[in-house]
């Protein structure tokens, strides 16, 4: 099978023919096996996420490992190093959650209503086909069997609460691209979109499944809804109100932020600043923190003992020898 990129950055559309054409004479497509389809398509997504084709291309996540830890940001964006270790059990968590909630409203959207039995039978599903051995429990008073059921309690909460689900949804992880400048686009998905039919206001809804409830203060300062809501004015006009709604899970809290036109022109300014840091940066020291007990890389980082380039070890495979899903990390 053959995929087909709308190109439309001329840069990259010359790479590709250039790429095409010189392994024109090299593959028979008629007669193609997997293996070959499998190194072909990885040759493709190489070229589309090169640091030079992708540079300009910034979503909430790679801003936020940026200034967490530039020694991770390293690692993930510009060596693409797959970690050894694998994703904590707190990630698998938030993952499955938001796959049985996107299931959800989907369902929702086809007029075809779920039970909440249903919906767990759902999120039990999601939870076995996406763990994995590798999964990593760095707190030892919790087993898989307490995550689990705790994902369980956020569902049936929810679900309580929301039921019979009356609301206006437009969209569900819907996929937003922009252009800051001429240079930065961002890029990133929302967990749902809705249209408030009584405010007349588009809602952006994110799900937070960590255990952790942060102040007001930290929540106004949380960019991420933010900058999906310039996306939605360009979509809805500037005048459109945005009504920016976190759901924490954990605490059945739910947090409505609304910014005005000074506040998302000063976070495009400091956006953009971010980045030409960012792209102007030659040091990526490391920066130990509580949150390196679930940091992917920590067997590798210098911070914890490891002294040898990292790229150097035939252990460390990377994006130019295989690929792995990470929808958020451009």
């Amino acid at each position: 099978k053959v995929m087909i990129y709308m190109i439309q950055k001329k840069q990259l559309a010359s790479s590709l023919i250039k790429f095409f054409s010189e392994q024109s004479d090299k593959v028979d497509c008629e007669h193609i096996n997997s293996s070959e389809a499998s190194i072909y398509s990885l040759k493709i997504y190489n070229l589309l996420s090169s640091k030079q084709l992708m540079a300009n291309y910034y979503s909430h996540s790679r801003l936020e490992s940026f200034e967490q830890c530039k020694l991770k940001f390293k690692y993930r964006y510009i060596d693409k190093i797959i970690p050894e270790i694998g994703q904590s059990i707190e990630a698998h968590l938030g993952s499955v959650v938001h796959s049985t909630l996107e299931w959800l409203y989907t369902e929702i959207k086809k007029q075809n209503t779920p039970s909440i039995e249903q919906t767990i039978t759902e999120y039990t599903k999601q939870w076995q086909e996406q763990f994995t051995p590798d999964i990593i429990i760095v707190k030892e008073d919790m087993s898989e069997k307490d995550y689990f059921n705790k994902g369980v309690n956020f569902i049936v909460t929810y679900y309580t609460k929301h039921y019979p689900f009356k609301e206006n949804t437009l969209a569900i992880e819907h996929k937003i691209k922009f252009s800051l400048n001429e240079q930065i686009t961002i890029i990133g998905f929302i967990d749902r979109l809705v249209e408030n039919i009584e405010t007349k206001e588009i809602e952006i809804h994110d799900y937070k499944t960590s255990n952790s409830m942060p102040r007001r203060e930290q929540i106004e300062n949380n960019r991420q809804l933010a900058l999906y809501s310039l996306a939605i004015k360009e979509t809805f006009g500037k005048d459109k109100n945005i009504c920016l709604i976190w759901h924490y899970l954990a605490h059945d809290i739910r947090v409505c932020i609304r910014k005005t036109e000074q506040q998302l022109e000063q976070l495009k300014q400091d956006i953009i600043e971010l980045v030409k840091e960012i792209e102007s940066t030659k040091d990526f020291p490391p920066n130990k923190s509580i949150l390196c007990n679930w940091c992917q890389y920590k067997d590798i980082c210098p911070a914890f003992g490891e002294t040898n380039d990292p790229l150097n070890k035939e252990r460390q495979a990377t994006l130019n020898e295989t690929t792995h899903k990470d929808k958020p990390s451009v």
